[in-house]
């Protein structure tokens, strides 16, 4: 099934400016935070989504249906982005737009290099960057008449999505003797903790990973991003 439809633009003054209206985004993000903030987006540009939170799971997506744009975060459970990226990019017939996404500082470099038409940084949160880096990647019969910019909106996803995220890695770090587990959750928390701007959270994953990437002792570092996880699940729980 091939979802590449002609895109229509809202109407003047709504404040929508040009839009990916009827097109389907397939987002491979394992963070529940992070896909609750791209459905916000979606859903705010009139886009329709679907969602993969592995490789093998959005390798199963794409032998039923080519969605007119994807974006892949580079850090997933069973793999690089990346090499999604590159199976897509260079697949004939090509998906219209390719994103890469990561809250990495060498995301971006890494998911153009791997054939990506663009790339989104987390936190994502500015419609107007989002919707500019989808129309950026489509090819020039898929681009609206007109050029208008949408308004400076920023989306806010809900918070329960954040705790979501902090459960699963709670029930990962219960996993013991497995070194690649850490290195996911280092990973995994850099990213939601990013998209979440949680500074401190996000650095305790940095230092996690810098440990196990030296070989030093794990066990301080792990015990702190525990204590971190279950202190925010204790925060998002209702009076």
């Amino acid at each position: 099934m091939d979802d590449r439809k002609k895109i229509t633009l809202s109407r003047p003054g709504d404040g929508c400016g040009r839009v990916p209206l009827g097109l389907t985004v397939l987002v491979v993000e394992d963070s529940t935070y992070a896909a609750e903030a791209l459905r916000l987006l979606c859903l705010r540009s009139g886009a329709r989504i679907r969602r993969a939170d592995s490789l093998n799971s959005a390798r199963k997506h794409l032998k039923v249906y080519r969605p007119a744009a994807l974006i892949v975060d580079l850090g997933l459970p069973d793999g690089s982005g990346a090499e999604l990226i590159e199976e897509c990019a260079q697949a004939s017939p090509r998906i219209g737009a390719i994103l890469g996404l990561s809250g990495d500082s060498f995301g971006e470099e890494t998911a153009i290099a791997a054939g990506a038409d663009g790339f989104l940084p987390k936190p994502i949160t500015s419609l107007a960057r989002f919707q500019a880096e989808i129309l950026g990647g489509l090819p020039p019969d898929l681009h609206p008449a007109a050029t208008g910019l949408p308004e400076a909106e920023i989306i806010h996803p809900d918070p329960l999505a954040y705790r979501d995220d902090m459960a699963h890695a709670a029930e990962l770090l219960t996993v013991e003797g497995d070194g690649r587990i850490l290195d996911y959750v280092a990973q995994f928390l850099r990213g939601v903790a990013r998209s979440a701007d949680d500074a401190c959270l996000a650095e305790a994953a940095d230092v996690l990973a810098r440990a196990r990437a030296r070989g030093t002792p794990l066990a301080s570092p792990t015990a702190r991003i525990a204590g971190l996880v279950q202190q925010r699940l204790r925060e998002a729980q209702p009076l």
